[in-house]
């Protein structure tokens, strides 16, 4: 999924929810909510541990 498409959906959602024109699923939302940022949050750890093994290598001559 596109790290811009999921900013844009997650900020649409959160202005919902905080003008309060929600029906009834703001738990459920809020879970999706903080599942995506966990999710994004487990792919930028992994490129960035890839990036620094990357230099690394090159550091150490491999």
């Amino acid at each position: 999924m596109d790290i811009q498409i999921l900013a844009t959906w997650i900020r649409s959602h959160y202005v919902t929810l905080k003008a309060g024109r929600d029906a009834g699923q703001t738990s459920t939302e809020l879970a999706l909510i903080a599942g995506a940022l966990l999710v994004g949050a487990g792919l930028l750890v992994v490129a960035i541990r890839g990036k620094l093994l990357e230099k690394i290598g090159i550091i150490n001559g491999g």
